[in-house]
């Protein structure tokens, strides 16, 4: 376990700067619509962001264990106390890097709602009848619903 919550800063500041550097490449795929891309980048981006918690954790444990809330909200009081200002310099560091992860993450999901709004639309056109109750309206075999009387013949 960590003895001093500075001790992950550095460690967290990397991380999260790498994030951000993810994101950005995610932006792009996602502009250029790059599926395959994508599915390179998000296990990446998943461990990535397993060690930042883990990183974290372990400095919210270090926050608890010198009687500060364990949580981000601890970290202004421990400074206070224990902090000088080049570890303050390091932790407002990686609260700006955190802001800039977040508007990346804001802006990456409205491009991925923007996405899935048209392809819902393409998907609704593909339903959309075009004259006719049913007409042109595909089943989950992939062939077309007719509206008209039944083709099928009982022989009996």
């Amino acid at each position: 376990m960590t003895s001093s919550p500075h001790h992950t800063l550095a460690s967290e500041h990397q991380h999260v700067a790498s994030l951000v550097e993810l994101m950005k490449q995610e932006q792009q795929l996602l502009v250029a619509l790059d599926a395959d891309g994508l599915a390179e980048l998000t296990p990446k981006k998943n461990a990535l962001l397993a060690e930042l918690a883990a990183l974290s954790r372990q400095r919210h444990a270090a926050l608890s264990a010198a009687g500060c809330p364990g949580s981000e909200a601890g970290m202004e009081p421990w400074l206070a106390v224990a902090g000088n200002a080049e570890l303050r310099g390091q932790w407002e560091a990686l609260l700006q890097a955190s802001r800039d992860a977040k508007e990346l993450n804001r802006v990456n999901g409205m491009l991925i709602n923007k996405q899935l709004a048209h392809n819902q639309g393409v998907l609704n056109a593909l339903r959309t009848p075009t004259g006719g109750a049913a007409a042109g309206m595909y089943g989950a075999s992939g062939q077309t619903l007719g509206a008209g009387p039944s083709k099928r013949y009982v022989v009996g």
